[in-house]
């Protein structure tokens, strides 16, 4: 059986919209007994559309993360938002590889033209970030092996447990990456490239920790 989430929105928190938000789920639960979709999360929620920062959307996000759902319940496109929200939202919905449906269309959900020709550009678009994310890895990694970097003496850990993700931060890899004229972006993704779980940020206050130690040893 499938397993489902309704999702109902109004724009604004007036006790009229209260009955919108009672019919739409209503409407909804009729849908999903017609398909046979079990139901396992109804969130009904008041805000505008245009805003991302969303109790209710952000739980169905989070849900929908567990990838135990297979199908997401609207009354149309626009309850998920309006505008540019409503096209982030498709794309992260759709990429979960979930089958949206909807009162609108009685069944799932039937892209406008527009609408899907927006999402493949925004798909391609991040395909190309990835791309670009690993080449910032392998160009990182490159300067800092021709800078004398030697990873399989430096680095600990990458023998059989290499697969897993590390949780300490090699400050002394960070001060000799430094010291070799790396950016923190560029330390950064090297450390990456090597299983390490570490922003660009962390890399930068991390190396800024151990000079103020350094300072404060030397007074």
């Amino acid at each position: 059986m499938v397993d489902a989430i309704i999702y109902c929105r109004v724009s604004t928190n007036k006790e009229t919209q209260e009955t919108s938000l009672k019919r739409q789920e209503e409407e909804l639960v009729l849908l999903a007994s017609h398909y046979q979709f079990n139901v396992v999360s109804i969130i009904r929620e008041q805000a505008s559309g245009y805003d991302l920062d969303r109790d209710g959307i952000l739980e169905l996000l989070e849900l929908l993360k567990e990838k135990t759902v297979q199908a997401v319940l609207i009354q149309d496109e626009t309850r998920l938002g309006r505008g540019n929200a409503k096209i982030a939202l498709l794309h992260c919905i759709l990429k979960e590889g979930v089958k949206l449906y909807s009162i609108s269309h009685n069944g799932e959900l039937q892209l406008s033209e527009s609408d899907s020709m927006v999402l493949k550009i925004v798909g391609m678009v991040e395909e190309y970030q990835r791309k670009l994310h690993n080449v910032k890895i392998k160009r990182g990694m490159k300067r800092a092996v021709s800078q004398g970097y030697k990873p399989e003496k430096n680095l600990h850990n990458l023998g059989w447990n290499s697969g897993r993700e590390k949780i300490e931060v090699p400050i002394e890899e960070i001060i000799r990456l430094r010291k070799n004229k790396l950016t923190f972006s560029e330390i950064a993704a090297t450390l990456r490239g090597f299983g390490y779980n570490i922003s660009k940020a962390t890399v930068h206050r991390r190396y800024q920790e151990s000079q103020e130690s350094i300072d404060l040893e030397e007074q």
